[in-house]
């Protein structure tokens, strides 16, 4: 798909309108981006931005349960919610479409805060909390690392929260605040994908969404991480079936430089059975039962990641040194032509495939769109193909510094 196939326009109260033709389609689909997630949240009352999802889905006084109407018309809806952002999406057919619009206004400007509601999301979310984070094996592993790598951005907490104590005392006057600075038209961005005229959705827009008032949002300057120097280390024991070694290592945020090249070494190393931990590492030499690199994909400076299982009879020093030692042969060594060539066809691949489901093609548009640069999304092929082996060595240099990383050993044992 081309850039000039996206139509856009600005609403007068600030609200960024992106519509994608799909023509022929029987589904429409709308995504509200809102630009906010943990990340804006304070230090000592986090969580709030995923319980607001909750209660997003609770109903308002004009649309007391959001998903009644849109099963009898054929539709779906769901949420999800990042550091970064939150997005809401509906799959609707496109007879029906304009309900999704009716919806997304009324959540947007309605949210009702009835204790009795707050007080049973409250409880949901505690026990996804327990679920995921307390109760799982290697569940606290996020928290863990987020708080070795970040010590001031607000990116050192997951978007479940510090602990479920802030989700169960945080008052209904601060979660209400919350709502009332972010979920607003000029911090939004409505993206439409279907097989519906730019004019339609522009006339819908302005019906449901023209009345809401912008709040003037003026995006927060959170405090930038200060450059590490230093590794960090950590140990700790919980009750799971296998020794874990991870790794991190700080990067660029989504609009660096770097970003496209640290990407690439991801694939590099762990592209599936082929990425060079899981040949050389698992299969060949048996030094992990499983091992997996990635980056996090922050809007702002990002991480790095290597998660990884280390079986019984390997010493976690022994496995942390063959990791290193891969890391090493990226900075000196130019990565073959083949080599890159495979990760620049699967990811051509993957974003092909990513791009076929409307509400991710949705999603990601309105990011792009968010992100002041409604081309990005579209010209990402041709920026993952620049990348060179010689970017890939470069940002590898600076990238795998032992000051530059934090290291965690999460062993089989009691706490």
């Amino acid at each position: 798909m081309e850039t000039h196939d996206v139509n856009s326009t600005l609403l007068g109260n600030g609200l960024r309108v992106v519509h994608v033709p799909s023509p022929g389609a029987g589904m429409v689909y709308v995504n509200v981006l809102y630009g906010v997630g943990a990340r804006n949240e304070d230090f000592s009352h986090t969580g709030i931005a995923h319980l607001l999802e909750h209660l997003m889905f609770d109903g308002t006084k004009a649309v007391p349960s959001f998903d009644e109407p849109l099963e009898c018309a054929g539709g779906e809806n769901n949420a999800f919610t990042t550091n970064d952002f939150t997005c809401y999406y509906i799959s609707l057919p496109k007879q029906n479409a304009e309900l999704a619009f009716w919806i997304e206004s009324d959540r947007m400007r309605n949210l009702t805060f009835e204790k009795k509601k707050v007080d049973v999301q409250r409880q949901v979310v505690i026990e996804e909390f327990k679920q995921t984070t307390l109760n799982r094996p290697y569940g606290d592993v996020s928290s863990i690392l987020r708080s070795m790598a970040y010590k001031v951005h607000p990116y050192r907490w997951s978007t479940i929260g510090r602990c479920f104590a802030h989700i169960a005392d945080t008052p209904v006057s601060v979660i209400r605040r919350f709502y009332n600075r972010f979920y607003a038209p000029d911090n939004a961005v409505i993206s439409v994908v279907g097989d519906i005229p730019f004019e339609q959705v522009v006339e819908w827009c302005g019906k449901w969404f023209g009345g809401i008032p912008a709040a003037g949002f003026v995006n927060p300057q959170l405090p930038a991480e200060p450059r590490q120097t230093r590794q960090r280390r950590k140990t700790v024991y919980r009750n799971v079936p296998e020794n874990a070694l991870y790794l991190g290592f700080h990067m660029g945020g989504r609009l660096d430089k770097d970003y496209y090249p640290c990407d690439v070494i991801s694939d590099i190393l762990s592209n599936g059975y082929s990425g060079r931990l899981q040949s050389r590492l698992v299969k060949q030499r048996k030094l992990f039962s499983k091992i997996d690199a990635f980056i996090s994909g922050c809007e702002d400076s990002g991480m790095f990641w290597i998660y990884s299982r280390v079986p019984d009879g390997v010493s976690m020093a022994e496995a942390e040194a063959a990791v290193w030692s891969e890391l090493e042969l990226l900075k000196r060594e130019i990565v073959p032509a083949g080599e890159m060539e495979k990760v620049r066809n699967r990811f051509e691949s993957d974003f092909t495939f990513r791009n076929l489901a409307g509400e991710n093609l949705g999603s990601n548009v309105a990011m792009a769109a968010w992100r002041g640069n409604l081309g990005s999304h579209f010209n990402e092929p041709q920026m993952y193909s620049a990348v060179t082996a010689e970017d890939v060595r470069s940002a590898a240099k600076e990238l795998f510094r032992k000051g530059n990383s934090v290291v965690l050993y999460y062993l089989k044992g009691e706490r």
